[in-house]
């Protein structure tokens, strides 16, 4: 079977940005994926829906339960004939109720009369919103389309000419071409809104004076807005936009529903980028923090070792430092020992030398003299010449004391005399 013929544009478009995003985030909806088939959400919606308003009422601040519902069946893309079997379920007026919002939301808007028109007289009576307040089927298909807000939400904006259609086929019909209220108030920030706000976007948007998305009227509706005197007009000002009737004119003209939307979502967009941009800086500025410290660990794991590099390298040049100075101190004092050794082998040389010198110019010893080598010839031949001598001239032995010093000379030149006349002593 074929499927709804839509308008084309994405769901967050056609709902409001804050109601979306919550029935995004809300825990029921995350547990509604559990569904899978489009009987167990008709189901779900029999056992669990009692109203189709859009938020929660009471302290309970989040998207109701049809809504989320109704969001389930958008991401399963209702065809033809489950859409039909929706409109004419006959369990539970809000099963049916969900169909319609559901076509009011996302169908062609040219379709849009021809899937309402069988039901604008349905009399079958139920209570749209939490109040209590009874009404028809017919009459809740009705303000569907002639109305521009759902309990303070907005609804996608029907093309001109296919409103005027609509508005006159209901005068041929017969019918009111003005909603009754059955879906609220044709405008939000009434009176009652700042008593006890209907759902989060009034409490949010109207009762605290803040503008409102896809909203044209809510700052002068805003009840808190009205008491505010606006600013006088500067007649003397130096802005000349200020002056000019023409911009006074353009800024008091609300602008189209298209146009606001179209500025909240390009404010939207800014907020995001802006969102995006402080998260980027915030995730850099911690990358940068945790690089830092890892640069800061890796420079102290560095120093202590090349501390102990250090320390192991002072200590290695320390013992061998030690190992050459006593090797040096070794060597040294085998060297003095040995000069002094050969000094003194010199000079125990050079007096040998000086020694022997003096001794070859002296001459022979005394006792060399006095005690030549004994040759018993020569003894004997000595000893038969003084024997001869002896009796030739006598004894002089007994006659040295008597003979002085004067006469040595003659004693010694008899001697040679006498050696001379007994021969040669060699």
């Amino acid at each position: 079977m074929a499927e709804i013929k839509t308008s084309g544009r994405p769901i967050d478009q056609l709902l409001e940005k804050v109601l979306c995003m919550n029935i995004l985030s809300s825990d029921y909806f995350r547990d509604l994926l559990r569904l899978k088939t489009y009987h167990e959400v008709i189901d779900e919606i029999y056992n669990q829906v009692d109203h189709v308003e859009p938020w929660m009422t009471g302290n309970c601040r989040g998207p109701s339960t049809a809504f989320c519902l109704l969001y389930k069946f958008f991401t399963m893309k209702l065809t033809v004939k489950q859409m039909h079997g929706l409109l004419k379920h006959p369990d539970s007026p809000y099963i049916r109720a969900v169909g319609f919002l559901y076509l009011r939301y996302l169908s062609d808007f040219k379709t849009l009369w021809s899937w309402y028109e069988p039901y604008l007289k349905d009399d079958e009576e139920f209570s749209p919103g939490s109040s209590g307040k009874m009404t028809t089927m017919g009459v809740y298909v009705r303000d569907l389309f002639l109305g521009q807000y759902y309990f303070d939400t907005l609804l996608p904006r029907i093309p001109v000419p296919v409103m005027r259609t609509a508005v006159a086929n209901l005068e041929k019909m017969n019918l009111p071409t003005k909603p009754s209220g059955s879906i609220g108030d044709s405008s939000r920030g009434s009176e009652e809104t700042s008593r006890r706000p209907p759902s989060v976007k009034a409490s949010l948007s109207v009762s605290f004076g803040q503008r409102a998305p896809h909203r044209a009227s809510t700052r002068d509706s805003s009840p808190i807005r009205r008491t505010i005197a606006p600013p006088p007009y500067d007649k003397d000002g130096a802005d000349d936009s200020r002056q000019s009737p023409s911009m006074c004119r353009s800024q008091s003209r609300d602008l189209s529903d298209r146009e606001i939307s179209e500025r909240d979502r390009g404010r939207d967009r800014e907020r995001d980028k802006e969102r995006t941009r402080d998260r980027d800086r915030d995730r850099d500025r911690d990358r940068y923090r945790d690089h830092e410290r890892e640069r800061e660990r890796d420079r102290d794991r560095d120093r202590r070792r090349y501390d102990e590099r250090d320390r192991d390298g002072r200590r290695d040049y320390d013992r061998d430092r030690g190992r050459d100075r006593d090797r040096r101190y070794d060597y040294d004092r085998r060297s003095i020992e040995r000069s002094r050794r050969d000094y003194e082998r010199s000079r125990s040389r050079s007096r040998g030398r000086s020694h022997s010198r003096s001794l070859h110019d002296q001459g022979p010893s005394l006792d060399q003299q006095r005690t030549p080598p004994r040759d018993e010839s020569k003894e004997k031949a000595v000893s038969s010449n003084l024997a001869k001598l002896k009796d030739l001239y006598g004894d002089f032995g007994n006659q040295k004391e008597n003979v002085g010093d004067d006469r040595a000379p003659n004693r010694d030149t008899s001697t040679e005399e006498v050696i001379r006349l007994g021969g040669s002593w060699r």
